[in-house]
């Protein structure tokens, strides 16, 4: 019995929630208690934002509070809004899940992470300006004013792909849609919207009045963070996963060429006091990531604890 629970002890250090959770109700006499907490942490792992919301008695009020925090509405009118009204909690989260996937050398679900980061970092950007992370609930109504080019599908003068147009023109009007039209919306579109928004304020060679609703006092250092969260989506190390579909036959990324390309993305990131951050020293496996983040939110992000404190709470049950 006491090599068997050194062994879930073990699974529970090294964030094993899965095989924790299948192996505890064979050892142990509360193992379908042990099972439920250890689903909810492998949501977490698995950045299932559509379900940290779910229903888990058996996490303590904190861990399900935590995890609501980076949760993803599913419906317009679901409260609270989670993820919506700050992406700073899911950021802390994507950071911490990185970081234990590289312990772990899970590379390719790690990679996966990166690539999550990259596509909703402008939101990230705008997330001071706009009071929110993003609701298509609180748009400003200057997105669609008068002489705003954002979401007007065809338009040959606006800078947005065919793909942003159309996510831009939906993410306006998704708000009165039924949950199954919102939930398709975040499937497939949200993340274009981000980049949509990103190139109105940074890299526009057209501009149009979509961005008019931004304060010129704040509008420059915007355009800087929203400028940088385009340049990390293109860096070296986020186009590794593009070169490597893993499940496809490629293989995975080994961590030197992870590391290496992380390096070489630090210096592309390096022309200008956001992208700097990229070149700090922040005791992370991919150092400088957090404080890359950080600079482009104009507010401290730093990796979560949540993982390790959903290990911490189920070694003590198994204590």
């Amino acid at each position: 019995m006491d090599s068997a629970h050194e062994l879930l002890v073990e699974l529970a250090r090294r964030h094993a929630f899965a095989d924790l959770g299948a192996l505890a109700p064979r050892v142990l006499p509360d193992g379908e208690e042990i099972a439920a907490v250890c689903e909810f942490g492998q949501r977490l792992l698995s950045l299932d934002a559509e379900d940290f919301a779910a229903e888990a008695r058996a996490v303590p009020p904190d861990l399900r509070r935590r995890a609501r925090a980076c949760h993803m509405p599913q419906t317009p009118r679901e409260q609270p809004r989670g993820a919506l009204a700050s992406l700073r909690p899911a950021y802390g989260l994507l950071l911490e899940v990185i970081a234990v996937r590289w312990h772990r050398r899970e590379l390719s679900p790690m990679m996966a992470a990166v690539h999550i980061a990259a596509e909703y970092l402008p939101l990230l950007a705008f997330e001071p300006v706009l009071g929110h992370a993003g609701d298509p609930v609180l748009w400003p109504e200057g997105l669609s004013a008068a002489g705003s080019r954002f979401g007007v599908i065809g338009d040959r003068d606006c800078d947005h792909t065919k793909a942003e147009q159309s996510a831009a023109n939906r993410t306006l009007r998704v708000a009165v849609e039924p949950g199954e039209g919102w939930r398709a919306y975040f499937d497939r579109q949200h993340s274009q919207v981000a980049g949509a928004l990103a190139t109105c304020v940074a890299g526009c060679r057209n501009p149009c009045a979509a961005m008019d609703w931004v304060a010129p006092s704040a509008r420059e250092d915007l355009a800087v963070r929203a400028k940088v969260a385009l340049m990390f989506a293109d860096t070296p190390l986020v186009r590794l996963r593009h070169a490597a579909p893993v499940g496809h036959g490629f293989g995975v990324p080994s961590p030197e060429e992870v590391l290496d390309a992380w390096h070489r993305s630090r210096a592309a990131l390096d022309h200008n006091p956001v992208g700097h951050g990229a070149t700090l020293d922040d005791d992370f496996p991919l150092p400088g990531l957090p404080s890359l983040f950080s600079a482009v939110a104009a507010a401290h992000v730093e990796p979560a604890t949540l993982l390790d404190d959903i290990a911490a709470h189920l070694i003590a049950r198994m204590s």
